[in-house]
């Protein structure tokens, strides 16, 4: 019966479509309102946080306690206080587990949430594909939900590069 290859040929389209990325945001676009686990069990919802805040960082990494991932988080660590007194909120985000997370939070005494998207909801709402981790992105999101600020693939950078970003902003 000729049945099998249709079958696996229309698997494999399944599979590939399943997978398929969505557009990526940019400035200008709202920015998702997801929700998930934080790094202490708990659940946060990025909506609630933007509304809550003048600017929110979104921070995405690949996989937590890694070299690059560790110096874009210790990056925003290091200016946190600044970063505070700006009114910016600051959340991380990886498909790594709660415990991944609290463990990499724990090592690097981050002063703020880390999201395990293991279901990779959000990373998926931001456009990537995240077919096995996160890519290594940052988001600027102000208090009406809208995208202002996006950069890819820094790292001991990441705050040096937001900071002059807001610096250009009207107080």
């Amino acid at each position: 019966m000729k049945l099998r290859p249709t079958l696996a040929l229309m698997s494999l389209f399944s599979l590939l479509f399943g997978f398929a990325k969505a557009e990526p945001l940019n400035v200008g676009d709202a920015a998702p309102v997801v929700s998930a686990v934080t790094d202490a069990g708990t659940t946060l919802n990025l909506g609630d946080t933007y509304k809550a805040n003048t600017y929110t960082v979104v921070w995405f990494y690949p996989k937590a306690l890694t070299g690059g991932c560790t110096k874009q988080g210790c990056s925003l660590r290091d200016a946190a206080a600044d970063l505070k007194a700006k009114g910016v909120a600051i959340v991380g985000v990886s498909v790594d587990s709660v415990e991944k997370q609290k463990e990499f939070k724990d090592v690097n005494h981050f002063p703020y949430p880390l999201l395990a998207d293991t279901d990779k909801k959000v990373v998926q709402a931001f456009g990537q594909a995240a077919l096995v981790v996160a890519s290594r992105e940052c988001y600027v999101i102000n208090r009406a939900g809208k995208i202002v600020y996006k950069d890819k693939g820094v790292t001991d950078k990441q705050a040096e590069n937001i900071l002059a970003f807001l610096a250009t902003q009207k107080s």
